[in-house]
């Protein structure tokens, strides 16, 4: 599923194209996707000029110039994709779900095997409060990010680091693949109790989370299944993980799996059914 890199990646180029363009035409090809469409929900479009294209958490918001604000989520498979104007375009492919035609003759479709993601409709001025997004944490790359804020969310939770982490109410947009990497990089194992990670890990694991997100954004994003940018181009952020989806191999930190009769390097876990992989010589 996308996660905070990704979503940013596809809402930083649908923001190059779409930004100050009106969209003339907005054709929906099915009446649902993880939930129902709204009634009206092309009419709604149609029409307005796009004035702010941006991220919160996982999800994207559109803004629109009569304070409408679309609210969406890629869901496990979809994507965007741009096509610049005097493009011939292909007919629409059979899960291309929504096709928006902009003014100046550029068409974004919205692409969702899986129908796992959602459109839905709010207001400029309240799509903070929306019950989507109402109970969200602080974004990991803002200023409100601090480790003194993670202290306190942390506090008195008995569950796992990995998992609170994955809790969108302690910080938000953070997922799988970038909670493994963060903790690596925090020297922090995924089975410590969240309530027992203490100031020294915490000040250490917050700038892990800001730089494992900020170079994931510089590269794209991660490329694994479905995920593409707007353009159509993959990311590249997977090259370089340290932990994820590694099992086996050789803990790029440390010296366990280097040789026989030692640790065997990156470790798999499941924690809360979704697949953990760290280093439990550096990870403590």
């Amino acid at each position: 599923m996308p996660e905070l890199p990704e979503v940013e990646t596809v809402c930083r180029g649908l923001a190059a194209a779409l930004e100050g363009r009106r969209l003339d035409r907005v054709e929906v090809r099915r009446p649902d996707l993880r939930i129902p469409f709204p009634p009206g929900f092309a009419g709604a479009l149609q029409g307005r000029r796009v004035l702010r294209i941006r991220r919160r958490g996982k999800y994207f918001i559109w803004e629109l110039d009569d304070g409408t604000a679309l609210l969406g989520h890629l869901g496990m498979s979809g994507s965007m994709t741009i096509r610049a104007p005097g493009t011939n375009f292909p007919p629409p492919a059979p899960h291309d779900h929504v096709i928006l035609t902009t003014d100046d003759g550029a068409q974004v479709s919205y692409h969702d095997p899986r129908r796992f993601g959602l459109m839905t409709l709010s207001t400029v001025a309240g799509v903070e409060d929306h019950p989507l997004l109402a109970a969200m944490g602080p974004e990991p790359l803002s200023d409100a990010f601090t480790p003194a804020v993670l202290a306190a969310a942390l506090a008195g939770k008995n569950t796992p680091i990995k998992s609170a982490l994955l809790d969108q109410g302690v910080v938000a947009g953070l997922g799988n693949i970038y909670v493994c990497e963060a903790l690596f990089r925090a020297r922090t194992s995924p089975r410590r109790l969240a309530a027992n990670v203490g100031r020294r890990r915490i000040e250490a694991l917050v700038p892990a989370i800001k730089s494992v997100l900020t170079e994931a954004i510089a590269s794209g994003g991660s490329s694994l299944r479905d995920y593409r940018q707007a353009t159509g181009e993959l990311g590249y952020f997977q090259h370089t993980f340290a932990v994820y989806d590694r099992e086996g191999q050789p803990c790029p930190g440390c010296d366990c799996g280097a040789a026989e009769g030692r640790a065997r390097g990156i470790q798999r876990i499941v924690q809360a059914g979704r697949s953990t992989f760290f280093c439990a010589k550096r990870q403590r």
